[in-house]
């Protein structure tokens, strides 16, 4: 029976690993690869390389970034006051997309699922008191996806912070239950972050 050069059946099964991409799709792209120039095959492997070693993550928002801190949380002009938290990195820039916020992140690299075994020790909640703390923040505004993990995470966020003069609120009217922040429109992101409401405490 034919099959593919050992050398394309590792490809296919490495784009395979891929969130997404099926069999059908990696053996595709594969072939589109195979068109490719040498010049093109390398500066995609470099691009993959260099990826790994230059990206990390901030100490403070924890965020993506090539520097640490990152530009926003080095950044002068953002408003100290306002603390808004996020699934993940993804979602920083749905956020900026919308050219509405203009305060600082803490990006929580994801959102607290007892039946996937994520608890709150999993997300990136060390310093999430103390930034609140030293940033002097006015009001937490909770991004998290309007799902059963995005409500438990809010719940969460707002008994830690139940002690503190912090105003929380929570994006509002635009988003759909279940939808993906990452994948709202900018019109509907801007209007959720402008309608937010106030989280009140029991």
């Amino acid at each position: 029976m034919y099959s593919y050069p050992r050398a394309l059946r590792k490809l296919i099964g490495e784009l395979e690993k891929l969130p997404g991409i099926g069999t059908h799709t990696a053996t595709r792209l594969a072939f589109h690869l195979l068109d490719k120039s040498q010049q093109e095959i390398e500066e995609l492997a470099g691009a993959l390389t260099g990826f790994q070693q230059n990206i990390s993550f901030c100490s403070q928002c924890h965020n993506i970034t090539e520097e640490d801190p990152c530009q926003i949380c080095s950044s002068p002009k953002r408003d100290q006051s306002l603390l808004c938290v996020v699934e993940s990195p993804r979602d920083v820039i749905a956020m900026e997309n919308t050219g509405e916020y203009k305060g600082f992140y803490h990006v929580l690299q994801g959102l607290i699922s007892p039946l996937d075994d994520v608890g709150p020790e999993e997300l990136t909640l060390d310093n999430f008191r103390e930034r609140v703390r030293e940033l002097q923040v006015r009001e937490v505004i909770i991004a998290t996806d309007p799902s059963t993990e995005g409500d438990a995470t809010a719940l969460y966020l707002k008994k830690i912070l139940q002690k503190k003069d912090v105003k929380i609120t929570r994006l509002a009217q635009g988003l759909p239950a279940g939808g993906d922040l990452e994948y709202a429109d900018e019109v509907t992101l801007s209007r959720a972050l402008s309608g937010r409401s106030e989280i009140e405490y029991d």
